[in-house]
């Protein structure tokens, strides 16, 4: 049976992980490899207790494991985009597959590394940079082939659904659960990047890249966080039938371009991925052939996220044991180079979604009919509304629309003038509504 080298950069939670899933299940992973997988070399700056390195040569110089000659598949794990870039870099240019994790730096500067590994003929491979343990980049590269995608959305920061689900669950404000979230490791010290959705971002255009077959583009997905999320919307959604959940939405518009937006979404609470709680992630993708497909698991942790870099070194290996060569390998994003669009990013004003709006009306005669008119000079539906009583002492309520699906800019504008009105007593707050049909 023939033998491939593996070298192990970064030896953390999932680095641990990796290393262990490879030693414990390796009788397995032998046999669907069709060959021996040893781990021959790692690079740490420190020993993972949890890991039995007595067999394997270890180097706290990680760029020691590029220049390994007896090394074929590097295993990237440290993270970042610096570092992390340049030891990609020199081990493709070191003629040495590459597996990493890493959503940042294939977001980022993918499309360059993809170029370098193909100018030296090997592959780099990330099905764990996006939703874990989740085998969401093989099922778009491979699995939906056969499919034009239409659209696809998900749940793909485990930290924002958490918080959102606690919100819903048990009436919490975002900063209550934020905390707790640090206290559980869920979240960083600083959180900016799950409750931001940057993190969302980064996976969503790698998706995107895969779905419809253009060069990474991360730098024009629109962004939008959940910190401004209250506990209001929250239960005002569920009375209405919703969910707010963080998604990820990629669409294609025909003869318009493509939608790349990270945004809280109200969604219809009878949907399968409006229950998807806790810290899981789920991607729902829709194919023209296939229709709507849901797929969900772990979006993180050491060993649903060392599952899927664990695959990526199955088939690499499996590729060179076979000899084969790269050739046989499907493309970095799923499309053949020379096939690659430069679809039309649209800006978020172009995006048609329904809303829901909640803003505080002076409880006086006409004021909701100034209200509805505005709407309706704009083209817009209300389909749902709400209105509470007011609170003692004060002299405005709660006014909570539904409305029906509008462009962005058209809303935008509209909301600009009810905010205008004297019977507004305050901002409108208004989050995007998709049906996921």
């Amino acid at each position: 049976m023939k033998r491939i080298n593996i070298g192990i950069c970064g030896l953390g939670t999932v680095g641990g992980g990796t290393f262990n899933v490879l030693k414990d299940n390796s009788t397995e992973i032998n046999a669907r490899a069709r060959c021996e997988i040893a781990i021959t070399h790692v690079g740490a700056r420190r020993d993972n207790p949890e890991c039995n390195l007595s067999e394997t040569t270890v180097s706290r110089d990680i760029f020691s494991v590029v220049e390994d000659k007896d090394i074929d598949v590097v295993v990237e794990l440290i993270g970042g985009t610096t570092v992390a870039k340049d030891l990609v870099l020199k081990a493709v240019q070191n003629g040495k597959h590459v597996v990493t994790a890493n959503k940042a730096l294939i977001a980022e500067f993918g499309n360059e590394l993809f170029a370098e590994a193909a100018r030296h003929n090997v592959s780099i491979s990330y099905e764990a940079a996006v939703a874990g343990g989740i085998p969401i980049i093989s099922a778009l590269r491979d699995g939906l082939s056969a499919n034009k995608i239409e659209w696809l959305a998900g749940i793909i920061n485990g930290t924002g659904n958490f918080i959102l689900t606690e919100m819903r669950d048990k009436g919490r404000d975002f900063a209550d659960v934020l905390a707790e979230a640090q206290e559980l490791g869920y979240a960083e010290a600083d959180p900016t990047f799950d409750v931001e959705g940057i993190d969302a971002a980064h996976k969503l255009v790698i998706l995107a890249s895969l779905a419809y077959g253009m060069p990474l583009q991360y730098d024009k997905v629109f962004c939008e966080g959940i910190s401004k999320i209250e506990p209001a919307d929250v239960e005002y959604a569920n009375e209405l039938g919703y969910r707010i959940k963080h998604l990820g939405i990629a669409k294609y518009v025909e003869g318009k371009g493509i939608e790349l937006r990270v945004h809280p979404t109200l969604i219809p609470e009878s949907r399968l991925i409006a229950n998807v709680d806790g810290v899981m992630n789920s991607v729902l993708v829709k194919g023209n052939a296939v229709g709507p497909t849901l797929f969900y698991g772990a979006g993180a942790g050491a060993l649903p996220t060392a599952s899927a870099v664990v695959s990526d070194v199955v088939r690499v290996a499996r590729q060179l044991a076979s000899g084969a060569g790269i050739e046989g390998m499907t493309p970095s994003l799923g499309f053949d180079d020379t096939a690659l669009k430069d679809f039309e990013i649209l800006p978020i004003e172009e995006a048609e979604t329904a809303f829901y709006l909640r803003l505080p009306v002076v409880d006086e005669p006409g004021a909701l009919s100034k209200i509805a008119q505005i709407l309706s000079d704009a083209g817009i539906s209300i389909e749902a509304l709400i209105q509470k009583e007011p609170a003692e002492g004060e002299n405005s309520v709660p006014v909570i629309m539904l409305t029906s699906r509008v462009q962005e800019k058209n809303m935008i504008a509209a909301a600009a003038e009810i905010e205008n009105l004297s019977t507004v007593a305050g901002p409108l707050t208004r989050i995007r509504v998709e049906s996921l049909k």
